[in-house]
């Protein structure tokens, strides 16, 4: 059974073709810089060269049409028609209060359209991509896996901001939470790694990547997260700035004549790490200056180290104790400088790490507490992917 998972951007989209009988993926890629000149297509294969594909697209229905051609195609393709696809799984970064992944049906795309003023830059792309889907493919099942559906088991003195209740009841604005699908998958795998239930663990992952936020997760459920009506809420990150003094934003605003358009862009893409660095948008660049002696740089990782420490000791309240921290995404799988600072900071917590397990810790699950450490610290790889493939395969064939 092969399913296609899609996740859109505000301006690319993601997808793999993943075979569930052995969860091998078949095929993978990215459109690019969709709606604008010079958007492309890389498709790759395993153990094949990638292809890339040069062509502009208008938007996110042009794009779905082209990767579906190129999945098929006769000598980059990976199956021999669309009939060999069972079902499409949509990834939503925003579903409002939903609670669980859901099959397509009118009633759940007239949903996301109404969620496009609080997400307008990723749900008018996914809502495209939905209604091509169901043009190029009008038989097959489709399920919309939702991002912020995890974290509907916050109680509300935890979701509501210090601000006039009239705004949550006309506005829906609240904290919502992102990186869902992916701390539903950590929490799962964390579970069978360390042979533990639900009931029995207390744990805060970090996912940190590009985007990055922490979750309390207590009987398996989240109890609170760093991100809040957007992603660029919570811990610095690597070019977003998380939180800050709203004061700050409105001085900015007025000293520098900038517009609510360009404000949001310099926070989240112009600032974090990046903005105090001055390297790069890319942490890996930030981390190989820090090591050449950028001071700036060293500085940019130390903050970013503290702040997640900050939130860590802070999720002991909603989790009335803690037991376990977990460390996943790109970064917290393969940056051991930063699983160090990060528990450095958590020394008075009793965390204690080996630091030769870490070190050699890459992307793998690993365990890099030590014996006597009072928490339990791990590396616990994500995968969206294949979670909303799962998923999928629920919703539409009952497996």
């Amino acid at each position: 059974m092969n399913i296609l998972v899609i996740n859109c951007g505000s301006s690319s989209l993601k997808y793999q073709l993943i075979d569930m009988d052995t969860t091998d993926v078949l095929a993978k890629g990215n459109y690019e810089m969709i709606g604008s000149e010079g958007s492309f297509l890389t498709h790759k294969r395993p153990g094949k060269d990638n292809v890339e594909v040069k062509q502009d697209v208008k938007d996110h229905g042009e794009a779905i049409k082209i990767i579906l051609d190129e999945l098929v195609d006769k000598d980059n393709g990976v199956v021999n028609s669309l009939d060999e696809i069972s079902a499409i799984g949509h990834r939503i970064v925003h579903g409002g209060t939903m609670t669980k992944s859901e099959l397509v049906t009118p009633e759940i795309v007239e949903k996301l359209v109404e969620l496009i003023p609080i997400d307008p830059l990723h749900n008018p792309g996914a809502v495209a991509t939905i209604q091509a889907c169901q043009k190029l493919m009008p038989e097959k099942p489709m399920t919309v896996v939702f991002d912020t559906s995890f974290h509907q088991t916050i109680p509300e003195e935890r979701y509501l901001y210090p601000i006039p209740y009239e705004y949550y009841e006309k506005y829906g604005i609240r904290k919502y939470g992102f990186h869902g699908t992916s701390f539903r998958f950590v929490t799962e795998e964390t579970e069978k790694f360390l042979g533990k239930s639900a009931e029995e663990l207390k744990m805060v992952i970090c996912h940190l990547g590009q985007g990055a936020s922490l979750c309390a997760v207590k009987d398996g459920k989240s109890v609170d997260t760093s991100m809040g009506y957007t992603s660029v809420a919570g811990i610095e990150m690597v070019a977003r700035s998380g939180d800050l003094d709203p004061s700050v934003v409105t001085h900015i605003m007025d000293i520098e004549k900038k517009t609510p358009e360009e404000m949001d862009s310099l926070l989240n893409k112009k600032s974090g790490m990046y903005g105090i660095s001055g390297v790069s948008d890319d942490f890996r660049f930030i981390e190989k200056a820090s090591r050449e002696g950028n001071e700036r740089a060293m500085l940019a990782i130390k903050m970013y180290a503290y702040n997640i420490a900050q939130y860590v000791a802070k999720y002991c309240v909603a989790l009335q104790g803690m037991d376990t921290l977990v460390f996943t995404g790109g970064i917290g799988e393969h940056q051991s400088v930063v699983r160090r600072l990060v528990c450095e900071n958590l020394k008075f917590m009793g965390v204690e790490i080996d630091e030769k397990a870490n070190v050699d810790c890459f992307g793998d699950e690993a365990i890099l507490s030590t014996a006597d450490s009072k928490i339990t610290v791990a590396v616990v790889p994500t995968n969206e992917e294949l979670m909303i493939a799962k998923d999928t395969v629920k919703l539409a064939f009952n497996k």
